[in-house]
């Protein structure tokens, strides 16, 4: 996995980003742009499913929004704290604050709805 900080991002803007405890407040709160957020884990079908949704996103979306993923086996304060009790979940936030919330595998086509909101 990689772990990336505030300063790492411009350098490696194409590449995966994992938040976890420690840096989601840097990486997604303190975000200048809007943030969805994938909250997954390996062992989860219907993340799987999704995950070339986001990643796609992230390309498409890139400097216009951060996508990020959030593995809820590695992660124990965050998920608890958005009451994150089903995955895959999608959080969206705008200015540090939660906007909206996705539960389960859904289409390109609703998630990038949500997306587009923000922007």
């Amino acid at each position: 996995m990689l772990y990336l900080q505030k300063k790492e991002l411009k350098i490696k803007r194409d590449m995966e980003i994992n938040v976890i405890d420690s840096n989601f407040k840097e990486v997604v709160l303190d975000s200048q742009l809007p943030v969805m957020v994938d909250f997954w884990a390996t062992w989860c079908g219907p993340c799987r499913m999704i995950s070339p949704i986001v990643e796609e996103l992230a390309k498409e979306y890139e400097g216009k929004a951060v996508i990020v993923k959030c593995n809820v086996d590695e992660a124990s304060e965050i998920p608890v704290n958005y009451g994150i009790r089903n995955i895959p979940t999608l959080l969206f936030f705008k200015g540090g604050e939660l906007k909206d919330k996705l539960v389960g595998a859904n289409s390109k086509e609703v998630i990038e709805e949500k997306l587009k909101s923000l922007l």
